[in-house]
């Protein structure tokens, strides 16, 4: 299986176009949710509005830039950070503390399930 990535010159970790797809799926609607802690941070859990903005609207922006990256490897490793980041901000709105488990979880299997499905097909 290494020897079969390494003959096609790509290195160790292969951007396939299904990953591709189901990652950019995952991390589209996790800038959605994230986006739309903004309000629910200000209004019932009384977050300073200008740290709402930044760390909501500012992750959700981060999540879009990342799908525009996902041609590249290297942008992988910025969406797990994004993961670790949407956890994070269950500090600001403890729900998200649940959710942000819930798309680092998708985010992991729309990586290996990819990776599988493509890897199968292959043969």
């Amino acid at each position: 299986m290494i020897g079969e990535r390494q003959e096609t010159g790509s290195g160790v970790f292969e951007v396939t176009p299904g990953m591709r797809r189901l990652c950019a799926s995952v991390l589209g609607m996790e800038a959605i949710v994230i986006g739309l802690t903004t309000p629910v941070a200000i209004a019932i859990n009384h977050v300073r509005p200008a740290l709402a903005v930044t760390v909501g609207i500012g992750l959700a922006v981060l999540c879009v830039i990342v799908v525009g990256l996902l041609k590249r490897p290297a942008a992988y490793i910025a969406g797990s950070v994004i993961q670790v980041l949407a956890i994070a901000t269950g500090f600001l709105v403890p729900a998200m503390f649940f959710l942000g488990v819930i798309f680092a979880a998708l985010w992991i299997t729309a990586i290996f399930v990819a990776r599988r499905v493509e890897g199968t097909t292959k043969r």
